[in-house]
């Protein structure tokens, strides 16, 4: 199962990277996360850690996989015949417009049955990271 959503959002890309990178604040800005946790410090790089709680499902430990500073992260979280992966990344375009692009994916050999019990669910919540991350950016710029 595969999912993607990109939406514009009307703030500088600086503050979309630093919304975004900054996951342990991300229950302020998304009622899809309960809690994270980040399980080392600093900026966010490949290796970081944190335990993510959301409702109604079990705490996973997420994996920084890829990282560009400024433009992009992979994390993954993986469990007993699923691996779940999450891409977050800031798009712009010619004329300067800044969107961001959230993809996940659920691989494994549980994958099928996965996406059929909570497909729903996870397109949900990965639409309403982004639109979530849109109205936090867009009402958090300096000229906001």
């Amino acid at each position: 199962m595969r999912h993607e959503v990109t939406l514009p959002i009307d703030a500088p890309a600086e503050l979309v990277w630093q919304t975004m990178s900054t996951v342990e604040k991300w229950p302020e800005w998304t009622p899809t996360m309960t809690e994270i946790r980040r399980l080392d410090d600093g900026e966010l790089r490949v290796g970081s850690t944190a335990e993510v709680r959301q409702p109604k499902q079990p705490p996973r430990t997420w994996t920084v996989t890829e990282l560009t500073p400024g433009k992009s992260f992979t994390w993954v979280s993986s469990g007993t015949g699923l691996q779940l992966a999450a891409d977050h990344v800031i798009t712009t375009d010619g004329d300067g417009t800044v969107g961001a692009l959230l993809t996940f994916t659920v691989r494994g050999v549980l994958a099928p049955v996965a996406g059929l019990l909570a497909g729903g669910a996870m397109r949900r919540a990965v639409d309403t990271e982004a639109e979530s991350l849109k109205k936090w950016c867009e009402s958090h710029r300096a000229d906001g």
